[in-house]
């Protein structure tokens, strides 16, 4: 798609998705509508006048049930009457609404009035309307206790802890990013298609990668699904869980260490080398797991998270090797700070594939 993009609750889970995915797609800037702008109609009718796409994921998910009804409500009420008082319209409205709409619950009922408020509206000036009920949604760096049972469960893990399942039930899960394809419609490669998971199913498999991660091996990743949940797990371990050590095993022959141990799978590995002063990388993956390894030279290997400022820096050395796991959707590079040639162990979980590399051109210094 192309032309004006409007978000509501670009700063949230959802937001940062949509926006991230909006990035890597090089689609125009959005236009970001923040709570000042549902506060002052003039503000809302001129950054909503004319544009071609609004995607509306501004709500509130858990809290007090006035405040999980109003915090639906209203932002609805705001927008559909600035869409009404546009001169021009917006050619398109979306609504990231829920499959728990209706279901009796406040946020249910809550986000079921809110559809119905902007179907009346839209109806009114002749827009197209797209009410896009999404399942529970995971992916990097959601927000626990809040977002979803998975972001609670990886924080725990991630911080040494086992979740307990207190009951359990059938959930209908779809990653963020894939959530984000269906409100862009950008008619991308992305299989969006909801997977059904218990509660112990999640815990059990998202307790399998921690386990394995630890020791610094790589799970078995047999579907699409489970590469985005170990994506998912491994957003909450970074920065404090890197580098991995590594153990060498040494003899009279000289030492040998594993870089990489992979359960049940393959992935492409390769080296390259790197002159003083050189920079390899400043881009991003949307889904690719991917491992540096320093063998000679000294490196510093940056990264900054995608429409984020700070960069997080590790210092690696070929005479003390470990290993840095790249996070999705975070820019990355490796610079050669020594005097002689890097040489560098890359490892990713597919094969390279020009056609879907899964490889967005960014700066690491924002």
């Amino acid at each position: 798609m192309s032309g004006t993009l409007v978000v509501t609750g670009a700063g949230g889970f959802l937001g940062w998705h949509v926006r991230v995915l909006a990035h890597a797609l090089q689609m125009p800037e959005p236009v970001i509508v923040g709570r000042d702008d549902f506060r002052d109609p003039n503000r809302l009718v001129g950054k909503l006048n004319g544009v071609d796409r609004v995607l509306h994921l501004a709500g509130v998910n858990r809290g007090a049930p006035q405040e999980v009804t109003a915090g639906n409500i209203e932002p609805a009420q705001a927008l559909a009457l600035a869409v009404r008082q546009c001169p021009t319209p917006p050619k398109t409205v979306v609504f990231a609404n829920s499959i728990q709409a209706g279901n009796g619950s406040p946020y249910g009922d809550s986000k079921a009035a809110a559809a119905d408020i902007l179907v009346q509206a839209t109806q009114w000036t002749g827009s197209t309307f797209a009410d896009l009920r999404l399942p529970n949604l995971f992916g990097e760096h959601g927000r626990p206790h809040y977002n979803s049972v998975v972001a609670t469960f990886c924080r725990l893990l991630a911080d040494g802890a086992v979740p307990q399942v207190h009951e359990d039930r059938d959930l209908e899960l779809l990653h963020a990013t894939d959530a984000a394809a269906l409100l862009l419609g950008p008619g991308g490669p992305w299989d969006a298609q909801p997977v059904r998971r218990t509660v112990k199913q999640l815990a059990e498999r998202l307790h399998r990668f921690a386990t394995c991660y630890r020791t610094g091996e790589i799970p078995d990743l047999a579907s699409r699904f489970d590469v985005r949940l170990f994506n998912t797990y491994r957003s909450y371990c970074f920065p404090g869980h890197y580098p991995l050590p590594l153990e060498g095993h040494a003899d009279d022959r000289g030492e040998l260490i594993e870089a990489v141990k992979v359960r049940g799978g393959g992935g492409q590995t390769f080296c390259s080398t790197t002159r003083p002063g050189a920079i390899r990388g400043e881009h991003y993956h949307l889904a690719k797991v991917e491992r540096f390894m320093v063998l000679r030279g000294e490196a510093d290997i940056c990264l900054r998270r995608v429409l984020h400022n700070d960069v997080v820096r590790f210092r690696v050395s070929g005479t003390e090797p470990v290993v840095v796991d790249m996070p999705t959707m975070w820019a990355h590079n490796i610079t050669n700070i020594g005097d002689g040639e890097l040489l560098t162990l890359f490892w990713a979980n597919q094969t390279f594939n020009s056609a879907r590399p899964d490889t967005y051109p960014e700066k690491v210094s924002p």
